[in-house]
């Protein structure tokens, strides 16, 4: 009886270490992940609200956009720090030039302020 209760024991202590692993790599893995958030502006450098952000990941074609607040500020999270990224944002027919966010590029809080152009007649 003793015996199967030891067995039991470290049954239920190995499961312990295999969820305790899991957890701590799971944990690394989102401590990687990267952020990409700046402020949408005008060529005078005053800031734009309510101009649409969108974020390109070059390896699978995924786009997501954002919506600027009343500030101006966009964010992306949970970014794969392993893809190049193109991003530009919108807004009445103005558009900013496309930024890149290289896989190189080991900062995980990146900012990039997109700055719109008008619109060429």
């Amino acid at each position: 009886m003793k015996s199967v209760h030891l067995r039991l024991v470290a049954v239920a202590l190995t499961m312990l270490l295999v969820v305790s692993a899991a957890a701590a790599q799971t944990s690394k893995h989102d401590s990687q992940l990267k952020t990409v958030r700046g402020v949408v502006l005008d060529k005078s450098d005053n800031p734009i609200p309510n101009g649409v952000v969108f974020l390109k990941n070059t390896r699978n074609n995924q786009v997501r956009s954002y919506i600027a607040d009343n500030e101006g500020n966009f964010r992306f999270s949970g970014l794969d720090p392993n893809a190049d990224y193109e991003l530009h944002a919108e807004k009445d027919g103005a558009k900013s030039q496309v930024r890149n966010v290289s896989s190189f590029d080991s900062r995980l809080d990146i900012v990039l302020n997109l700055k719109l152009e008008k619109k060429k007649s």
